[in-house]
């Protein structure tokens, strides 16, 4: 057992985090929203610094989703710029640290251009990296990763007889990620909210009341506990 209480033999491989409460945060600070989004580029950095510690292998999380384009324009300009600002301020350090970050998404007319440049470039710069794979998902919804899988396969010409789960599978956005260990979701919210659907079929959910700005390594390490703490069975029953 490490000095934390985290078994490290049963780390898990992949979490998924919707990040959560940066809204919340910024008004009990009296500040704007976008303050609390600032906020929570910090916590994101913490939380991929606190999986390279433990040796998890893949975190996914959820940065903007299809459903955000719905929010006050200013507020939509300010995360653009924001994940735009993300790139160009850490690519460098994260490649650093053996990070290979990925984007998941749809990248239809709403992205501007040179946010997918940026996109791009980080991509590229990290392709190599595999100690830890980021994935951004960017203009992203769990339908929409399905309706796109189902219009490749629709587009190709698959026969409706050859169409399973291993065909879905094989389209979705990235085929290679293994399904999530667990999903978690901070600020006390219990919703999905069109994270990852597909992929979160037998994940194991995990929920905190922190608020993302103020998210530690050690709130995810409790995250883990309370994971390993888990009796997982796939809907077999134990004999």
């Amino acid at each position: 057992m490490s000095p934390d209480g985290i078994d490290l033999s049963r780390v898990p491989a992949h979490i998924a985090c919707v990040m959560d409460g940066n809204g919340r945060w910024a008004r009990r600070q009296g500040l704007p929203r976008t303050e609390g989004h600032a906020a929570g580029e910090l916590a994101m950095l913490r939380a991929v610094d606190a999986a390279l510690e433990v040796g998890v292998r893949w975190l996914t999380v959820y940065a903007f989703s299809t459903e955000n384009w719905r929010r006050p324009p200013d507020e939509v300009r300010y995360l653009l710029n924001f994940n735009e600002r993300l790139l160009t301020r850490h690519r460098d350090d994260l490649d650093a640290k053996g990070v290979r970050i990925r984007f998941a998404g749809r990248r239809d007319w709403r992205v501007p251009r040179r946010l997918l440049r940026h996109m791009d470039a980080a991509v590229e710069l990290t392709a190599s990296n595999r100690r830890l794979t980021l994935t951004i998902c960017f203009n992203y919804g769990g339908r929409a990763e399905i309706v796109d899988a189902v219009r490749s396969l629709v587009e190709s010409g698959t026969p409706a007889s050859r169409i399973d789960e291993r065909a879905i599978r094989s389209q979705l956005y990235y085929p290679d990620m293994p399904d999530p260990d667990f999903v978690l979701r901070t600020s006390g919210e219990y919703r999905i909210s069109n994270f990852l659907l597909w992929e979160l079929a037998y994940s194991e959910l995990v929920f905190t009341d922190v608020l993302w700005p103020d998210f530690v390594e050690e709130d995810l390490f409790e995250a883990i506990r309370e994971f390993q703490g888990r009796d997982r069975r796939y809907g077999k029953v134990k004999g």
